[in-house]
């Protein structure tokens, strides 16, 4: 089987043309200017499990660097790189459909840079970046979608949704920016600050 590349704003279906596709990796990666600020960039993947109205209802329901597996074990995230050097996947998540909550219909998959303000640091100095969703009994690629270097000022990035439609889940690639960072995004899936 080969990979899906997808482009800024496609949906794609994941377990009802895949079945059997029922525990994914989802890699994120990316390349940064180190010479742009003189600081290291550490950026951080997170993910917002949410109701169908895009809102996570419990605060551990988001997972992030200090939280890294949901109540229901569905997702996890494997821990922070914090330098995103090497080859690969920086960091990733491993999604297991079958455990997810019944109110969860979507998962957004997010991109933060730490510490951006003070740092004077912004997704247009970060390169490269995508996202790729593997099967986690094969470790085979089943799509990726890569960002392109749409960004300049924006601090966080929502990279992609998977989204529960008649009862298989889906996958968008959205790849839109925000300002204000993490906070900017937690506001975004109704989590207070």
């Amino acid at each position: 089987m080969s990979s899906i590349s997808l482009s800024k704003g496609q949906r794609i279906d994941l377990t009802k043309t895949n079945p059997g596709l029922t525990k994914v990796i989802i890699g994120l990666g990316w390349d940064t200017n180190k010479y742009s600020g003189g600081q290291d960039f550490d950026l951080d993947a997170s993910a917002f499990l949410a109701t169908s109205e895009g809102k996570v209802i419990n605060d551990n329901e988001f997972i992030f660097y200090n939280n890294l597996k949901s109540p229901d074990g569905a997702v996890e995230h494997t821990g922070d790189n914090r330098t995103g050097e090497g080859e690969g996947d920086d960091e990733q998540l491993i999604v297991d459909f079958s455990k997810v909550s019944r109110h969860i219909e979507k998962i957004g998959i997010t991109v933060t840079i730490h510490d951006a303000e003070a740092r004077s640091q912004n997704f247009g100095q970060v390169s490269n970046a995508f996202v790729r969703v593997l099967d986690a009994s094969t470790n085979e690629e089943v799509l990726r979608y890569d960002l392109g270097e749409d960004f300049s000022i924006e601090t966080a990035v929502v990279v992609c949704e998977l989204y529960k439609h008649s009862g298989d889940w889906k996958f968008n690639a959205i790849g839109s920016g925000f300002q204000g960072g993490l906070a900017a995004l937690c506001r975004n899936y109704g989590l207070d600050v």
